[in-house]
C-alpha cells in the first residue's frame, strides 16, 4: 500500500497511526512474524513516533516511562540524516563500498560493546530486511555510526532505530528505542560527511600553542539549546590567556572589570595557570584534555585539506548563494567583502560545505568598516560548515556581523578590533593550531553535534 503525504492533513494522521498500529501489532504479536528493524521479544510496542524515543501517552507503549536526559541518563541528542529529511544523499563520500553513513550523537559516554548491528539498524520503510551495514562508536565524540555496505536506493524512505538495550559507559540503558525516518533524494548522489572534530567538538575557541585574548565585556562562549561550551590552549606562558573566566568554581585569567570580562559557560582547559581560582597551579589533567583537543583539531584540519579540490567560486564570496559541496580558493585566499554569503541546503538539513584555502580568510569590508555575514538557508546548519584556513582568519574587523561554521586555522584568528563595542557573533567554533585567537566583544555559540 502506498501511503500519501499526510504531514498537512490532520484528518489523515489518525488513519496513518492506525495503519502503523496495525502493521506493528502483527510484527510484534504472537503470529510468528518479525519486523526487520523493531524485532520481537525485547520491544513490546505497537506504535513508534518518528524522530524520538517512544513517549508516554501513545497507545501500546511500554509500561515504563521513557528516560529523560540527565547527568547519568543517556539519550540521543541528534542524528544524521535528521528525522524527516526528504532529500538525503544515497551515499557518503569516503564510506567504504560507496555506502551511506548514518549517525547518532549521545549526551554521555556510551558502552561501546552495546552499540552494534543488533542495537543500531536501518531498513526501508515497510521493507522485509535490514540494510547490510557495519556499526562503530567513537569514544572521543560520543557518536555511533552505521555505515551501509552499499549506497541506499534513491527516492526511498528508511527507518533507523537505536534499541533500548544500548547503555552508557556507567551501565545505564537508554530505556526506550529511538526511532527516526528519512527519505533519499530522487536522484542518486553522494554527500560529504560533517567534519570529525573529535574531542575538539566541545570547544568554542581554541588558542593553539599561543593562547587566547579577550577585550570587552560582551564576549561569551556558550553552547546551543542551553548547553555549555569550553575554550582551551596548550600554551604554557602565564600570560597566554587574558580576559576570560569560566563556570564555578571559576578560574579567572587576568580580567579587569569594565575592560575585558569574557564569560565561558563551560571550562577553560589549559597547560598554564589562572590568575585566581582552582588552577592557580597548572593542572596536568586540564593540559591533557587541551592537548588531545589540539590533536583532534589538527586531524580534522588535515582531513579537510586532503579532500579533492572543489569548485572555484572566485576569491570573493560576497553576494553568492552556494549549494553544498567543496569550494577551493583559486589563489589561496577567500574573502566575504561587499555583501553577505548565503549557503542554501536546498531542503537538506544534513548538507555539508567545506571551504579550502591555502592562505587567509577575510570577512568584512571593504576597508575596516562594513561587517558581513554568512546566511544559512534551506535548512542549512552551522555545524556542517567548515573553513580550512592555511594561515590566519580575520573576521569583521569593525565588529558586528554573523559568522557561521567551524574555522580551523593554522596561524590564528581575530574577531573584531580592540575598541569596537558592536557585538559580533560566531555560530560555530574557531580553532587555531598555532597562533593565538583574539576576541573583541564576540558571542560564540557552539552548535550541538
Amino acid at each position: 500500500m502506498k501511503i500519501p503525504n499526510v504531514h498537512n492533513c490532520a484528518w489523515a494522521k489518525p488513519v496513518l497511526a492506525a495503519l502503523i498500529f496495525s502493521s506493528l501489532t502483527v510484527a510484534c504479536g504472537g503470529g510468528g512474524s518479525r519486523d526487520p528493524i523493531l524485532g520481537t521479544g525485547n520491544l513490546n510496542v505497537v506504535f513508534v513516533p518518528p524522530g524520538g524515543a517512544i513517549t508516554p501517552g501513545i497507545p501500546g507503549t511500554p509500561g515504563s516511562t521513557c528516560a529523560v536526559a540527565s547527568a547519568t541518563t543517556p539519550v540521543v541528542l541528534a542524528t544524521s540524516p535528521t528525522n524527516g529529511n526528504q532529500v538525503a544523499t544515497t551515499s557518503t563520500a569516503g564510506t567504504a563500498g560507496g555506502g551511506k553513513q548514518i549517525s547518532a550523537s549521545f549526551n554521555l559516554p556510551m558502552d561501546q560493546a552495546t552499540i552494534n548491528t543488533s542495537t543500531f539498524s536501518i531498513a526501508p520503510f515497510g521493507g522485509s530486511a535490514l540494510v547490510p551495514a557495519s556499526v562503530n562508536y567513537s569514544t572521543a565524540t560520543m557518536v555511533a555510526s552505521l555505515n551501509t555496505s552499499a549506497s541506499l536506493q534513491p527516492n526511498t524512505s528508511y527507518t533507523a532505530v537505536i534499541q533500548s538495550g544500548v547503555k552508557s559507559a556507567a551501565g545505564v540503558a537508554v530505556g526506550c528505542p529511538y526511532v527516526w525516518t528519512f527519505k533519499t533524494a530522487a536522484v542518486a548522489a553522494a554527500g560529504l560527511a560533517p567534519s570529525n572534530l573529535g574531542t575538539a567538538v566541545r570547544f568554542g575557541n581554541f588558542g593553539g600553542t599561543a593562547g587566547m585574548t579577550n577585550t570587552g565585556n560582551q564576549t561569551i562562549v556558550t553552547g546551543s539549546n542551553g548547553n555549555t561550551a569550553d575554550i582551551g590552549t596548550i600554551a604554557t606562558g602565564t600570560s597566554a590567556i587574558t580576559g576570560f573566566h569560566d563556570s564555578a568554581p571559576s578560574d579567572i585569567y587576568t580580567e579587569v572589570p569594565g575592560v575585558n570580562v569574557g564569560n565561558v559557560t563551560g571550562k577553560i582547559y589549559t597547560c598554564t595557570n589562572s590568575t585566581t581560582g582552582p588552577t592557580t597551579t597548572a593542572s596536568a589533567p586540564s593540559c591533557a584534555i587541551a592537548t588531545q583537543a589540539r590533536l583532534d583539531a589538527q586531524s580534522a584540519y588535515l582531513a579537510l585539506k586532503a579532500l579533492p579540490a572543489g569548485a572555484n567560486p572566485g576569491a570573493n564570496l560576497a553576494g553568492l548563494t552556494l549549494a553544498p559541496g567543496v569550494y577551493t580558493a583559486p589563489a589561496g585566499s577567500f574573502m566575504i567583502m561587499g555583501g553577505n554569503l548565503t549557503l542554501d541546503a536546498q531542503g537538506n538539513p544534513d548538507a555539508v560545505w567545506v571551504f579550502q584555502m591555502a592562505s587567509t580568510l577575510t570577512v568584512g569590508g571593504p576597508g575596516a568598516a562594513f561587517p558581513q555575514s554568512v546566511v544559512l538557508a534551506g535548512g542549512a546548519q552551522a555545524k556542517n560548515v567548515s573553513w580550512q584556513v592555511g594561515s590566519n582568519a580575520v573576521i569583521n574587523a569593525a565588529g558586528g556581523g554573523a559568522m557561521v561554521g567551524n574555522i580551523i586555522s593554522m596561524d590564528g584568528a581575530a574577531f573584531s578590533t580592540a575598541g569596537n563595542v558592536v557585538l559580533g557573533s560566531l555560530n560555530g567554533r574557531v580553532l587555531s593550531l598555532g597562533a593565538s585567537v583574539t576576541l573583541v566583544n564576540t558571542a560564540i555559540t557552539v552548535p550541538a553535534p
